[in-house]
């Protein structure tokens, strides 16, 4: 199968730094292996991740039936896992003497590229 296969996740409300700490792990595993990593991950931000990297296997056999090839689902690996920051929800709690304090509900963009395995 030729080229890399990508799903992305736009606008996940949660922290980028609370994803990355769950992206680190699966990064350059095999799929299954994420998978099962990502399934067994009592963090709520294993469980976006996990919807991104299905789509994107998902994504890999439906191209390669699109061009007619054959794909084995056990030789694709996590190529390439980022987390990006997405845009930030504004919102103000009120202070002492009347002011207001600026609080940010963070988002996140979630990418993840998967690849077959090359050689045996």
């Amino acid at each position: 199968m030729p080229g890399d296969v990508r799903a992305i996740q736009r606008t996940t409300r949660q922290s980028p730094y609370k994803m990355r700490l769950v992206i680190d792990q699966i990064r350059g595993l095999n799929v299954s292996d994420a998978l099962a990593l990502l399934s067994f991950s009592k963090k709520h931000a294993a469980k976006q991740i996990e919807k991104v990297l299905k789509s994107a296997i998902a994504n890999a056999e439906y191209q390669a039936r699109e061009k007619n090839e054959p794909l084995d689902t056990d030789r694709l690996y996590v190529k390439h896992a980022v987390i990006n920051e997405g845009p930030k929800l504004k919102r103000y709690m009120p202070a002492a003497m009347g002011r207001g304090t600026p609080i940010l509900k963070r988002t996140s963009h979630v990418e993840i590229v998967v690849a077959e395995k090359e050689g045996r």
